[in-house]
């Protein structure tokens, strides 16, 4: 007999019943794709964060060496750019009181200057607060996955902060970067806590920039900003009306000792910073 009309005959059989329907394989589940990494859009780095941020495209900052950090056609042009910057912008909203220990002075060489971190005025105000031979070279560590990605965040950032990029990962082309430039003269801003205070209050330090000053053998130059979290938490866009008060307390270097250890310089750095912290307090509570 033949198939009737309509019918389609097994691949397989062809002596298959009439009109029997062959169960069709099922398809494979739709595979969903992964969800790209966040990047914070911040100088801090990823500390708390869920998800690590990717390392930065090594042909963006891999060609970045010290002179690019201490050019004096570039320190000329950043100069200029703070002066508007710094002074018309942050001092004139603001009311600040710098408070600088004069044995702070005496740093003639390169060094790491740390401080604590709550506010995006932080940066400016230590920058503006140090000594002049410290802050003409003075470069800023910012994140490498987010400020040297793309020309205008780059271009900007190294024009203002003097930024050198770090890998938030501890990997990629820039590894070691900081430790050259130390080695080549350029004085350094780290913020030790890796994050921007969420309610002012400071963090623990995190170890590195005390292992860094320690295997370089430069001076650590402890930094209390008091008053920065209440001119501009974390979250704002614009300091607070009224030119609130903030106090940039710069003190005495501190230096690693004989055998101590990256994590015994570290506590003294942090109890130099919280010294500096409390003892200027009053400034902006009278």
């Amino acid at each position: 007999m033949s198939p009737a009309r309509g019918a389609t005959p097994s691949p397989e059989n062809d002596d298959d019943a009439v009109g029997t329907r062959r169960a069709r394989p099922s398809r494979p589940a739709r595979k969903e794709p992964e969800p790209r990494p966040r990047v914070l859009d911040s100088l801090e780095g990823s500390a708390g964060e869920e998800e690590p941020a990717p390392p930065a495209p090594p042909a963006e900052s891999a060609e970045l060496t010290a002179a690019h950090y201490t050019n004096r056609t570039r320190r000329i042009a950043r100069r200029i750019v703070q002066s508007i910057f710094f002074r018309g912008l942050v001092n004139r909203t603001i009311r600040r009181t710098d408070v600088v220990d004069p044995a702070a002075y005496g740093v003639k060489g390169t060094c790491v200057v740390v401080a604590n971190h709550s506010s995006h005025l932080d940066a400016p105000l230590v920058m503006s607060g140090v000594p002049r031979y410290i802050s003409r070279n003075l470069a800023t560590g910012v994140a490498a996955d987010y400020f040297f990605t793309a020309w205008h965040k780059k271009f900007f950032t190294q024009l203002v902060f003097n930024a050198f990029p770090v890998d938030r990962r501890g990997e990629g082309a820039n590894k070691g970067l900081s430790k050259k430039l130390l080695a080549a003269g350029v004085p350094l801003l780290i913020f030790p806590e890796g994050t921007r205070s969420k309610t002012g209050k400071m963090a623990p330090f995190q170890v590195g920039a005390a292992s860094l000053a320690l295997a370089v053998q430069v001076p650590v130059v402890p930094v209390a900003l008091i008053g920065a979290h209440e001119a501009m938490p974390r979250g704002a866009n614009w300091p607070r009306r009224g030119r609130p008060p903030v106090v940039v307390a710069v003190g005495a270097p501190l230096r690693a000792r004989g055998n101590e250890t990256a994590r015994s310089f570290n506590e003294r750095i942090e109890a130099a910073v919280r010294a500096l912290y409390a003892a200027n307090r009053r400034m902006i509570q009278d």
